[in-house]
């Protein structure tokens, strides 16, 4: 009897343990930079034009790199047109990322002006934002378009 309740034990410590390593490797995955960490910037840029044609978008084009007025994607979803500022970056994006998509949102004559970045945004970038009517794609808005 006393093997048993020890052999049980031992199944049920072992399973514990696998449930550790699990969540620690789950965990540890969720802190890992994404491949997207590591890119150059235009490979970056037709990054997220894929991702945006696979989330619905539709006239996805990506700007020739240089006098792009700050643009660095047009597209076009359910009707209503975008220009699309990428910023691949290491550290939060600042308020010099909202003003060049709301110069190219005019330059374009688009309807919304967006900045999509792998990193999230400063606090007067997120105010300016506000006032200049720029939607802001942080990382976290990305890594769910990664998953759909």
């Amino acid at each position: 009897m006393e093997i048993y309740i020890l052999a049980g034990c031992g199944i049920f410590a072992a399973a514990v343990v696998l449930g550790l390593a699990v969540r620690m490797i789950r965990g540890a995955r969720r802190r890992r930079p994404n491949d997207m960490d590591f890119m150059e910037g235009h490979e970056f840029e037709y990054y997220c034009a894929e991702l945006l044609e696979k989330c619905g978008f539709q006239e996805v084009e990506v700007t020739r790199g240089s006098g792009d007025y700050g643009i660095d994607i047009l597209a076009e979803k359910d009707g209503v047109t975008y220009a699309i500022q990428c910023k691949r970056y290491n550290a939060p994006v600042g308020v010099k990322a909202v003003q060049e998509a709301y110069a190219g949102r005019d330059y374009y004559d688009r309807m919304v002006g967006a900045v999509l970045t792998n990193q999230y945004f400063t606090q007067p970038a997120a105010e300016a934002a506000r006032k200049l009517k720029i939607l802001l794609w942080d990382r976290g808005y990305l890594e769910s378009m990664m998953e759909e």
